[in-house]
């Protein structure tokens, strides 16, 4: 063996050691860095993990909280239940608006809060508020619509609210909007208000009238912008069409026209599932349409010979009931649309068993121009009882166990 490779074996011999222990140091860290990402690391036992990386429990959904596709859960009756409605009363809920308290507002009775919901072939899950927020656990749901809307997106706060600690919650207002924040669960229910779904002068969302109506009806980009990823987006638009039946718009041009209020809504419908069609990730978000909700302006629809609207009216209709506030032509316009569109949007119609409930309204327990009614105001309930909006608790609760349970259906268990 010459002398140089004499002298290449013993510097090959003197970085042996070297490379072991660096095989030593890097088994080490793997082993380390394994453990650390092991639920049962003793570095996480002691400090806790990093923040945005806590564990989060499987959300599980049995067979029976699913709804069967064969059972139509708006085919029912109302039932009398005290025992496990309401869901949450109004002096536990700090974000109901003067609008929707009644009671404290001075109604006398409250069996309106009483009634549940029984489909005819099957049971509504029951709802489980920690089960939802589990759900919404890093998500965006948003109610988009008119006041109605509002009352739903207002409801769903305070069904939820009460397993939430304080400091961990939050309502903040940025018009047109309204967000309920839940730090825990990185989550927000949110409202934007947008009465025509379009855009329109009455897109300011205090100062508007119903008096003054003009809709752009091939225009609504600045309200897509803002449900742009949204991962849950429940829509709602009807009341403020139906005040006249024409209304004035503009489409394709910026001249003003007259509109029959049938078609207006379909070219608007237009606007909105051609939004959709380019916006939405079906893969990642769900899309909702509420199908209109009724008034009950008229006692002698339900009661002949009378002259009355919905005040003093304690409990709900029996019987086969459509009343005439509720327009067909646009619930089945509705309906053709969203069979048409490539992006799957779920039709709630929740306008059948809503049609039942003439008790249910604010009447003259609510506000009128941002003010509860005087006294005068109360004794005239003909001209200012409002038999439009719900009082709360009350009927949108149900609209939200409805949309709760649909959640629920589309939730896949991860194993």
């Amino acid at each position: 063996m010459t002398r140089q490779q004499l002298s290449l074996d013993r510097r090959i011999q003197s970085l042996f050691p070297v490379a072991l222990a660096s095989l030593l140091v890097l088994g080490t860290a793997r082993l380390v860095l394994d453990a650390l990402k092991s639920n049962d690391s003793f570095v996480f036992q002691l400090y806790g993990r990093p923040r945005g990386q806590q564990q989060r429990p499987a959300v599980v959904v049995s067979p029976e909280d699913r709804i069967d596709e064969s059972c139509d859960v708006f085919e029912g009756k109302w039932v009398w239940d005290n025992v496990s409605h309401p869901h949450y009363t109004e002096e536990r809920c700090p974000y109901l608006v003067k609008q929707v308290t009644c009671q404290r507002n001075g109604r006398p009775d409250s069996y309106y809060k009483n009634w549940r919901w029984q489909p005819n072939d099957c049971n509504l899950p029951r709802f489980d508020p920690l089960k939802l927020m589990q759900i919404l656990r890093g998500k965006r749901l948003m109610f988009v619509g008119d006041s109605v809307q509002r009352g739903q997106f207002e409801s769903l706060v305070c069904m939820v609210q009460s397993i939430i600690p304080q400091g961990k919650k939050s309502l903040q207002r940025v018009p047109p909007r309204k967000i309920f924040k839940v730090e825990e669960f990185d989550a927000s229910i949110e409202y934007y208000w947008a009465p025509f779904i379009v855009e329109s002068i009455s897109d300011h969302a205090t100062k508007h009238t119903v008096l003054k109506r003009l809709v752009k009806l091939d225009s609504i980009a600045k309200h897509g912008k803002h449900w742009e990823g949204v991962d849950i987006l429940v829509f709602e638009s009807y009341v403020w069409w139906m005040h006249k039946p024409t209304i004035n718009a503009t489409y394709g041009s910026p001249d003003v026209q007259e509109y029959n209020v049938t078609t207006a809504y379909r070219l608007a419908l237009q606007t909105w599932a051609e939004w959709l069609e380019s916006s939405i990730n079906p893969e990642r978000q769900k899309v909702f349409f509420m199908s209109m909700s009724p008034t009950h302006l008229w006692s002698w629809e339900w009661k002949a010979g009378s002259d009355e609207n919905c005040f003093n009216e304690s409990y709900p209709i029996q019987g086969s009931y459509w009343g005439t506030g509720s327009n067909m032509e646009i619930m089945e316009m509705i309906h053709d649309q969203i069979q048409d569109l490539k992006v799957k949007v779920t039709f709630l119609n929740i306008t059948q068993l809503s049609e039942y409930r003439k008790d249910a309204h604010t009447s003259v327990y609510g506000e009128r121009k941002g003010k509860l009614l005087t006294k005068e105001q109360r004794s005239d309930p003909k001209n200012f009882a409002d038999c439009i909006h719900w009082c709360l608790p009350g009927v949108p609760d149900t609209w939200n166990e409805i949309l709760y349970a649909h959640l629920l259906k589309s939730h896949q268990n991860l194993l």
